[in-house]
């Protein structure tokens, strides 16, 4: 077993539960040091190379391919209605051209995806603005983008009258998943500790293999974090999805091709880089 110390960046929101929940009780690795935090958080970490591998926004991948392998296997994920991603409007989506559309700090790849949804799919053109840190209900904001424990508050309150789930739109609109975001290893890292990047791998797939069969404890664990009914949770829980199948890279390849349509992207090309194992080899 390799003993080479491993800084691993774990999302903090609690559609990580049936992974990260197991990972707690079992893992037993002083060696690997887990950093919680937000999607955007985790990705300015790996970039400044303040972590070796971890989740990070489907976005960051895009827009930093040179720097990053992809786990095979795993994703932060949803095939059709994902119930924590979601734009929150005071007003119908199709009304909303030139109107104020307030965007998430917490993740790159929901903010792209909403422009994407928007422009490319109604034909909506809002003025984007950056959450300066206020509150959902800030004045002269139509809309809000909500993500992971924050999305799933906002629509249990019922402000808004329209809602829209980002995931579930890609779905009806590309008849693909959507992946929200992948587990990205450093190139450098991965190049000088490839027994360290098998080790936390094979952990990571086993935890999701028998978060599967606790997800109802799981639930009752983690739905006061929101708060939320476990059934409630449980329900949203089976929604989130982990592995990376290859309707999934499907899905992520044409996420990234919409990417470099609109200059996000930093090549023509983007290629999957994928390392570690396979389920089947866990």
């Amino acid at each position: 077993m390799s003993e080479v110390c491993a800084r691993i960046g774990m999302v903090n929101f609690i559609n990580t539960a049936p992974l990260y929940e197991v990972w707690k009780e079992t893992v037993r690795r002083p060696d690997w040091l887990v950093v919680e935090d937000t999607p955007s958080r985790l990705n300015a970490m790996l970039y400044g190379e303040q972590l070796d591998l971890g989740f990070i926004s489907s976005h960051e991948y895009a827009v930093h391919p040179d720097l990053y392998r992809i786990l095979a296997d795993l994703s932060i994920s949803a095939t059709g209605k994902v119930g924590s991603v979601n734009l929150y409007s005071a007003m119908p989506i199709h009304e909303l051209s030139g109107e104020r559309v307030m965007l998430s700090r917490q993740s790159q790849t929901s903010n792209a995806l909403l422009q994407i949804i928007l422009d490319e799919f109604y034909g909506v053109k809002p003025l984007f603005v950056a959450d300066e840190g206020h509150n959902e209900s800030a004045g002269g904001v139509s809309a809000v983008l909500a993500i992971g424990d924050q999305a799933l508050r906002l629509k249990d309150q019922g402000s808004y009258k329209h809602v829209l789930d980002l995931g579930e739109v890609w779905f009806r609109q590309t008849g693909l998943p959507f992946v929200f975001a992948v587990w990205a290893v450093r190139e450098d890292f991965c190049k000088d500790n490839m027994d360290t990047v098998m080790d936390v791998h094979c952990e990571l797939l086993r935890c999701i293999d028998e978060g599967k069969n606790q997800l109802e404890a799981i639930s009752a664990k983690v739905a006061p974090r929101i708060p939320m009914g476990q059934q409630e949770c449980f329900k949203y829980l089976q929604k989130i999805e982990h592995d990376l199948n290859d309707e999934k890279k499907k899905g992520l390849e044409l996420f990234f091709q919409y990417l470099i349509n609109r200059d996000e992207g930093k090549t023509n090309s983007l290629p999957l880089k994928l390392c570690g194992l396979t389920n089947a080899d866990a």
